[in-house]
C-alpha cells in the first residue's frame, strides 16, 4: 500500500495549520460558509492522530454544488465526486500539497453536528482522548497497510465515544461554540 496508516503524537502546530486553511477558505467562500471548523483528531489538543487536517464547512444547502466547489478549487482543493457519503461533499488537497480532508455538510444536520460533538467531548475529557489514541495506535499497528480494515477496527471505539458524548451533551446542554474560522 502506498499510503500506510500512521498515527503520530499530537503536533502543537496543527491548530495554526488549520487557522491558515480556515482563513483562506473563509476568504474564498464568504457567507456561503455558515461555519468553518477544525474537526477530527488533529483538532483535539494532545490527541495522537494521522497527520491530516480535517476541515468541516457548513453550508445552507449542498446544492447547487457550484456555490462552493469553484471557490474551493480556486484555493487548490480537488473535489472528490465519487465520495459515497450522500450527506456531504468531499474535497482533498491537490497533489504535492499538505494532506487535507474537507467535508462540506448542511448546517444543522446530524452529520454536521456529530463531528463537533465528538471533538468537543474529547477536548473536555482528556482521559477519553487518551483512550482513543491508544485504540487508534493498536488498530494502526495491526492494519498499517490496510486502511479500510483500520477504519473498521477503530469503529467500535468511535461509537463508544459517540455514546458517551451524547450522554454528556444531554447532561450539559452542549451546543457548538462559534465557528473556528
Amino acid at each position: 500500500m502506498a499510503d500506510p496508516v500512521e498515527i503520530v503524537d499530537h503536533d502543537p502546530g496543527w491548530p495554526a495549520d488549520f487557522a491558515a486553511l480556515g482563513r483562506t477558505m473563509r476568504a474564498a467562500l464568504g457567507s456561503v460558509a455558515v461555519r468553518i471548523d477544525h474537526i477530527g483528531s488533529t483538532s483535539v489538543p494532545g490527541l495522537a492522530a494521522k497527520p491530516v487536517i480535517d476541515v468541516q464547512i457548513a453550508v445552507r444547502s449542498l446544492e447547487p454544488l457550484a456555490a462552493f466547489k469553484r471557490p474551493l478549487e480556486l484555493v487548490g482543493l480537488v473535489h472528490r465526486a465519487g465520495n459515497p457519503e450522500l450527506t456531504k461533499r468531499y474535497f482533498r488537497e491537490a497533489p504535492g500539497h499538505r494532506r487535507t480532508h474537507v467535508h462540506v455538510r448542511e448546517h444543522g444536520s446530524f452529520s454536521q453536528q456529530l463531528p463537533l460533538l465528538f471533538r468537543d467531548y474529547l477536548r473536555a475529557h482528556p482521559a477519553a482522548a487518551s483512550e482513543f489514541a491508544e485504540a487508534k495506535r493498536r488498530c494502526a499497528d495491526r492494519f498499517r497497510d490496510a486502511r479500510e480494515e483500520y477504519v473498521a477496527a477503530k469503529e467500535p471505539y468511535v461509537w463508544d465515544i459517540v455514546r458517551r458524548a451524547d450522554a454528556w451533551a444531554q447532561r450539559t446542554g452542549w451546543r457548538p461554540g462559534p465557528s473556528d474560522a
